[in-house]
């Protein structure tokens, strides 16, 4: 295992029922393809070594001598890969039949593992021939004169690189208590599955769903590899269906039938390989504490000994972010699949208008406006009015009764504010315009400022927009609702008591690569204002706290000052979602942007964890604001963290010399 990945192959060989010589051959060959891939696993589908539709065969004593003959024959084929090879056999132990998955690596039987649970039902009728693992009066067998480890809840295990796997066989992943629930919380974050499962019209949906959702549930990776096409067809298929799932998310998939999907063809077959990130597997459990409860109950009512662990050496595996196969998404916060992310938007847009919803319902205010946004022409701003009309509505109050704010001042460009206008007019909202030119310069001349662009200059600006919201909505018994979104937040880049402060922050949980999307959604669903969200969207991000420049054009940009959004929320999701350390969030962001050199990623997080950790103060006093995905600073709910510490030692630990706090000062310019 390296970097945190485990790399697994799944392999559908082309394999025929009976050859079990045969078919160990293709099966070595599969496994030096999958070795030569850098896979620390090769997984085969259940009674790979015989095929799985033997049918009576499996009652005579050849089937099972030549399986055995087989299996030793694959043993000794793959002795120099270094690579684990699972694949499955029908052993004979004492006067039983077990369906078993066997444990191989270099030229050693680690372990077999008998299918627990045996169907009889419909076409499978598995307990003529075989019987369950619980049936097995012994937990060890002779494997060419070497003892082996025998029994179901196996668990394999590399101490030293902290991968363990689990493995069960086809039935036993449908049963209501799979024995993979257990081997996960004994400590299996990696499970696997042999399956021999027919193709019937909708099966392949509810099988991808199962080991999705087994995966997410168990919080582990899980391969599933069934039988494919040299099966027998006389009363049923089998559609060679590869599935590989991680933490609830589907990663690779081939099949079932003609559909190669992730697979390639190799020597034998066809494989399908996927890095598994297996070290965020154990880190979510440590932050889930009813998993840890589970396991914790799970060993006080166990009876009898605890699991059986047996070693082996995880091998394969990305060496750098290039060499990767996993889902490694640029923008995490947004859906991948274009299809996705219109949904995705109207989803959190609706979280959004249903929690400020509540809240006008709470506040209940007699007089209009009950709602004061200070629309600066932005996106953030134009997202929270765009919120606050939907809640309006969504509580039958007319949005007449909603005031938009606008306050230019010496940064506002014209573009800027004639958005502002163009957006509240489409919507039917009264704007009032109230210029803080004068206030701000009266202001600075009452501290003995001299007019110097610094960040007091800027903030300023700022607190004198708060001051006038808050003491208008106090006027007429209104809310001020906040603007700034969690990258705002994150990065501290909000002044504080400034745009930081408000009644209900109802950006709060959306990140800049998120509010984006949400508007050109928006912006598709309503042609009335179509045009000037576009607009919008097409203007820089920026503070315009600065005067603009002599064409009129904004000065002051965002990203210029903080970096680039896209890479500031990719940062931030991988370090408050998966408590990534430092240089496992650089190599990731390695693999995301590959076009962007190392050092200028390094020091983007360097600056990402610099801005963090100075501006928690800020974060310890947020308003409240709805929570709509799986990130949130809210002090009340997901970041616990006190506001004086020193983020030097993840800085130093992205690899690179400290670059020092910057110049912005604590509040920032916003």
């Amino acid at each position: 295992m390296r970097n945190g990945f485990f790399r697994v192959a799944c392999v559908v060989p082309e394999t025929a029922p009976l050859d079990c010589r045969g078919n160990a051959e293709v099966l070595a060959r599969c496994a030096a393809a999958a070795a030569e891939a850098e896979a620390g696993l090769v997984l085969f589908p259940e009674l790979s070594l015989t095929g799985y539709s033997c049918g009576d065969m499996f009652h005579g004593g050849y089937l099972a001598d030549a399986a055995l003959d087989a299996l030793l024959l694959l043993r000794d084929a793959t002795r120099d890969l270094s690579l684990a090879v699972v694949a499955g056999l029908p052993l004979r132990v004492d006067d039983g039949l077990y369906n078993c998955a066997a444990v191989l690596q270099s030229g050693h039987v680690l372990g077999l593992v008998p299918k627990s649970y045996l169907p009889e039902y419909a076409e499978y009728h598995e307990p003529r021939w075989f019987r369950r693992a619980r049936d097995a009066g012994r937990t060890a067998v002779r494997i060419g004169g070497d003892p082996v480890p025998f029994g179901a809840g196996l668990l394999f295990e590399d101490a030293e690189a902290g991968a363990v796997f689990g493995v069960e066989i086809c039935e036993d992943l449908w049963a209501p208590l799979p024995p993979s629930a257990g081997m996960a919380l004994d400590g299996a974050t990696l499970l696997l599955n042999l399956s021999a499962s027919s193709e019937q019209v909708g099966k392949a949906d509810y099988r991808r769903k199962l080991v999705e959702s087994h995966s997410g549930a168990l919080s582990a990776a899980y391969a599933y590899v069934s039988s494919g096409p040299l099966e027998s067809t006389a009363d049923v298929v089998f559609g060679s269906h590869v599935l590989v799932a991680e933490n609830g998310h589907l990663l690779a998939e081939a099949g079932p039938l003609s559909s190669p999907g992730d697979s390639v063809p190799v020597p034998g077959g066809r494989m399908t390989v996927v890095d598994l990130d297996l070290l965020r597997m154990r880190r979510e459990r440590a932050r889930l504490t009813v998993f840890g409860d589970c396991a914790a109950d799970r060993v006080r009512d166990r009876q009898g000994p605890g699991p059986r662990r047996v070693a082996f050496s995880a091998s394969g595996g990305p060496g750098t972010p290039a060499d990767v196969r996993h889902p490694t998404d640029p923008s995490p916060f947004v859906p991948s699949d274009p299809g996705q992310v219109a949904a995705r938007c109207r989803d959190v847009f609706a979280i959004q208008v249903a929690g400020l919803a509540r809240r006008l319902r709470a506040a209940a205010p007699s007089a209009s406006p009950a709602a004061i946004v200070a629309l600066s022409g932005g996106v953030d701003s134009a997202l929270a009015l765009l919120v606050a009309e939907g809640a309006f509505r969504a509580i039958g109050r007319p949005v007449a009764d909603l005031l938009a704010l606008t306050m230019p001042g010496p940064g506002t460009t014209g573009r800027t504010r004639g958005n502002a206008g163009s957006l509240a007019d489409a919507l039917g909202i009264p704007l009032r315009e109230i210029s803080i030119a004068a206030a701000v310069t009266a202001h600075l001349d009452d501290i003995g400022h001299d007019g110097t662009l610094d960040v007091t200059y800027e903030n300023a600006q700022a607190r004198e927009r708060t001051q006038i919201a808050m003491d208008l909505a106090n006027r007429s018994g209104a809310l001020v609702i906040g603007t700034a979104d969690l990258s705002e937040l994150c990065l501290g880049f909000t002044t504080y008591n400034g745009d930081h402060m408000s009644m209900y922050g109802v950006n709060a949980g959306v990140p800049k690569s998120l509010v984006r999307p949400i508007l050109a959604t928006l912006a598709e669903d309503r042609p009335e204002i179509r045009d000037t969200l576009s607009d919008i969207l097409a203007t820089p991000i920026s503070p315009e706290l600065l005067p603009p420049g002599p064409d009129g054009t904004i000065r002051q940009q965002t990203e210029h000052i903080v970096g680039s959004y896209d890479w500031n929320d990719f940062f931030l999701y991988h370090f408050l979602r998966w408590g990534e350390p430092p240089d496992r969030i650089l190599f990731l962001a390695r693999r995301a942007f590959p076009d962007i050199a190392p050092d200028a990623l390094a020091e983007a997080l360097e600056n990402f964890l610099g801005r963090f950790f100075r501006n928690q103060f800020k974060r310890s006093c947020l308003p409240e604001g709805p929570k709509v995905g799986s990130v949130s600073v809210s002090p009340r709910g997901d970041l616990r963290l006190p506001g004086d510490l020193d983020g030097t030692p993840f800085r130093d630990a992205v690899g690179r010399k400290s670059a020092g706090p910057g110049s912005e000062g604590p509040d920032g310019p916003a």
